[in-house]
């Protein structure tokens, strides 16, 4: 009993597992880490906040709590959890059409949305669903997070120039109601903005070690000031503040959990789950490719959910892990997940003394950072990748990109979903089915085809076809042999398919064959009963194996007028004089070999295959030298 209860402390006390790593060496760099995180979470917390449409203290208390139990509970070492960018837009765009932002009911639904994103995180994590993260691609993300910055841009064009723009406007509505004020912007507000915008793009270009959201909001707080002071009391009345921040611990709070209020959340708090998932493992997960850890996505699910249940009870509204703070994490020096803890003890005690000074921030610096904020969310390179490199790809990048502008953020999310599982779905259900012969010759009565792709229910049809298609191109050749070393996975759709196949190819005299069947096909066909309907005589463990079996099998007098003779045994059948053959099963190696090297792109290597295995037959075979193969599998670069 005592060893059992020890094999499951360590799955719920995660933090059990690293603290012995815990030493003074390690405590210096996570010291650093910490402090540094906690200056560059100042800003951006306040920022977040006041995209998510809550007051700006909310943005500090997400990165206290939630902080430290997802160190506590999840599995990475240097993933720092709290409010980001593309979370905080979405839960404006789900609790706005409710409640007024920054109302006490808008922050209440905030707080049970967070809690129910919390709950289905932690209920997936327990059922060990880590692997849906992967539903959602990075195309998927990277589409999202562009659209959203430019909502979150949108959405502060009116503090920026200083018009009025009715709060929660659509990105059209908001470019529109700009364009109508272009005689109406303040030039004292728009001055802040852009020398708040100025100062971060210079800091960040010339003086990339110092924290330029922080310069930005030290120089535009002191640019209002001056601004005010010099052109007089109307330009001190249109530059408007945030104002003090309460300089509080993070006090508690109480989600409204009534049927009603879950109801109207539901399908909202599963797409933000998802969402926040996807962040939290994909940062995780490279930043462990640096760090050389490995990262359990199950445990991370269980860390998410729970950061965002305690969270919820403690001011914190929905959180996931920050690529920015993990990234610096990690860059900081940061050893062990005590790092993220200290980090949200080092903001408490900065929120505590500066909470003040925040009534001389300017709403209008505000926009600028967050302009700032924007324009960082907005992955060029990768976005140019995807363009270059895949029709389909730049198919989900668009429609992602243009739901998250035009609808609501959280369908968005499954716009993308949905295109890439059917994308997806589409490329898995017509694998490749290629023919492998010796040079250009093939058996007059036996087609050999290579599978590269699973046989599941969605992919019988597209298989069944190319099986079928066999009968009007080449009529004689009624054995057909299934390399199925690239079948990774057969349903009983597929095993269904296959001893149709073998009865079809009985009636017509010949037979339906499989080489090289991996076992976990085999043991299918063989718990199902279809391996005895296919026959255990027609299954190979290898290519020469079944070559050598069903030569015994072909029709001897079709051999004997057969004027290419592949096979070294129809040779001395043939009518005219028998000329020495290079055995059919290692020219076919051969050539299988080849193509996949081809399929790579490594058409030297393909090359050198196919140039020795035709030293290895006679003249009279021989194609153009140094060629590589050519089959329905060695095409060309597929840009689907």
């Amino acid at each position: 009993m005592s060893r059992k209860r020890a094999s499951w402390v360590p799955r719920v006390l995660v933090f059990l597992g690293w603290w012995p790593r815990v030493s003074r060496e390690t405590w210096r760099g996570d010291l650093i880490a910490g402090l540094t995180g906690a200056i560059v979470v100042l800003p951006q917390g306040v920022a977040f906040a006041t995209i998510a449409g809550l007051p700006p203290e909310y943005g500090l208390y997400s990165a206290i709590v939630p902080a430290v139990i997802a160190a506590l509970f999840g599995s990475s070492w240097h993933l720092v959890s709290g409010p980001t960018t593309a979370i905080s837009i979405v839960v404006f765009s789900v609790v706005s059409p409710l409640a007024e932002p920054g109302s006490a009911e808008f922050i209440s639904l905030a707080l049970t949305l967070t809690f129910m994103v919390g709950a289905i995180q932690l209920a997936m994590g327990l059922a060990r669903m880590g692997t849906l993260v992967n539903f959602i691609s990075h195309t998927v993300v990277i589409g999202f997070t562009a659209g959203a910055a430019i909502l979150i841009a949108t959405s502060q064009l009116k503090n920026f120039f200083g018009v009025a723009i009715p709060r929660g406007a659509s990105f059209a509505r908001s470019i529109s109601a700009l364009l109508a004020q272009a005689g109406e912007i303040s030039p004292y507000v728009t001055a802040v903005g852009v020398i708040t915008l100025l100062t971060g793009i210079l800091f960040r270009r010339f003086l990339p070690r110092f924290p330029y959201l922080i310069a930005a909001m030290l120089v535009g707080s002191l640019a209002g000031v001056a601004i005010g002071s010099l052109f007089g009391p109307a330009a001190a009345a249109a530059i408007r503040t945030v104002g003090a921040l309460p300089g509080t611990l993070p006090p508690l709070s109480h989600p409204a959990l009534s049927a009603a209020t879950l109801k109207q959340l539901s399908g909202s708090a599963l797409a933000l789950a998802l969402l926040a998932l996807t962040e939290a493992v994909s940062i995780a997960r490279a930043i462990a490719i640096r760090s050389e850890q490995r990262v359990d996505g199950n445990q991370e699910f269980i860390g998410q959910g729970l950061s965002n249940l305690v969270g919820s009870f403690f001011s914190s509204y929905a959180s996931s892990g920050s690529f920015n703070r993990s990234g610096l994490n990690y860059e900081a020096g940061a050893r062990t997940p005590l790092a993220a803890v200290l980090a949200a003890v080092f903001l408490v005690t900065i929120l505590l003394l500066v909470a003040p000074l925040a009534a001389y921030l300017p709403v209008a610096a505000m926009a600028g950072i967050l302009f700032l904020v924007a324009w960082g969310l907005v992955d060029v390179r990768q976005i140019r990748s995807i363009l270059r490199a895949s029709r389909s790809e730049t198919a989900i990048l668009l429609a992602t990109f243009f739901s998250t502008l035009f609808l609501e953020l959280e369908f968005a999310i499954y716009v993308g979903v949905v295109m890439s599982l059917v994308i997806y779905l589409n490329r898995t259900s017509r694998p490749v089915v290629g023919a492998l012969v010796p040079g250009q010759e093939e058996c007059s009565q036996l087609k050999i085809i290579e599978v590269h792709g699973s046989l599941f229910f969605g992919a019988v049809s597209h298989v069944q076809q190319v099986l079928q298609a066999i009968d009007l191109d080449h009529p004689q050749q009624k054995h057909v042999l299934v390399v199925a070393s690239s079948i990774n996975f057969t349903d009983v759709a597929g095993a269904e398919m296959l001893v149709q196949e073998a009865r079809r190819r009985r009636r017509m005299g010949g037979g339906l064959y499989l080489a090289g069947v991996k076992g976990r096909t085999l043991e299918l066909l063989r718990r199902g009963g279809y391996l005895a309907e296919i026959g255990e005589e027609n299954v190979f463990a290898s290519l020469a194996q079944a070559i050598e079996q069903i030569d015994q099998r072909l029709d001897k007098t079709i051999c004997q007028r057969c004027q290419t003779p592949v096979f070294e045994k129809c040779a001395s059948l043939a009518s005219r004089d028998p000329k020495p053959r290079r055995p059919a099963a290692a020219a076919i190696e051969a050539a299988m070999t080849a193509a996949v090297f081809a399929e790579a792109g490594e058409m030297d290597t393909a090359k050198r295959i196919m140039a020795d295995a035709r030293r290895a037959e006679p003249a009279d075979r021989q194609g153009p030298q140094g060629d590589a193969p050519r089959s329905d599998k060695a095409r060309g670069p597929d840009r689907s």
